[in-house]
């Protein structure tokens, strides 16, 4: 079903509402409204799930190269020597904490998301259960249904904070020792 079909589903009260509720409703599909551009605007949920696709795709693009300099070594063994060379560089010290920085968030990202998607929290229930009435009438978010999403995402932030910095912290000192000139 085309996120439009999902919009026009909706009910008239939802459709102008807060994009939290409407990509709750949609199953986590950003809507367009032609009156009010992408509903969907930036929420926690939006840029983690931009952070999750941005590290991914860094991810991936490692991986080719480590395969394309790894298989150097069957063309010519001082190529990849001289390939290996470059890596002692401290600028890829600092790209090696950029990767790790990368596959610990994609890792802790994914098993946010696994458990959103088994314990059906904000992004799968049902429009009645996100929607309420404010004290003026308007639909609004009901934070309990949404609150589950945001507080797994802290936890998430929390533990690639700690392992990045555990990381760093053991792996920045190597990577510059060198540079002292000892």
């Amino acid at each position: 079903m085309k996120s439009q079909e999902l919009l026009s589903a909706l009910p008239a009260e939802v459709k102008h509402t807060d994009p939290d509720v409407v990509s709750a409703a949609t199953g986590g599909y950003s809507v367009l409204n032609s009156s009010k551009g992408t509903l969907y605007r930036g929420r926690w949920g939006m840029w983690s799930w931009v952070a999750h696709r941005v590290t991914g795709i860094a991810i991936f693009f490692f991986l080719l190269v480590h395969v394309l300099d790894t298989a150097v070594v069957r063309i010519s063994p001082e190529a990849y020597n001289s390939v290996l060379g470059l890596y002692k560089n401290p600028v890829m010290g600092l790209g090696e904490t950029a990767l790790v920085a990368a596959i610990v968030y994609h890792a802790f990202n994914g098993i946010r998301i696994i458990l959103i998607d088994f314990w059906g929290t904000a992004t799968n229930a049902k429009v009645e259960h996100v929607m309420s009435k404010g004290k003026d009438g308007s639909p609004e978010i009901n934070q309990k249904a949404t609150y589950p999403h945001i507080k797994i995402l802290w936890v998430v932030l929390f533990l690639w904070a700690i392992t990045v910095a555990g990381f760093a912290a053991r792996h920045l000192p190597i990577v510059f020792s060198h540079l002292g000139g000892h």
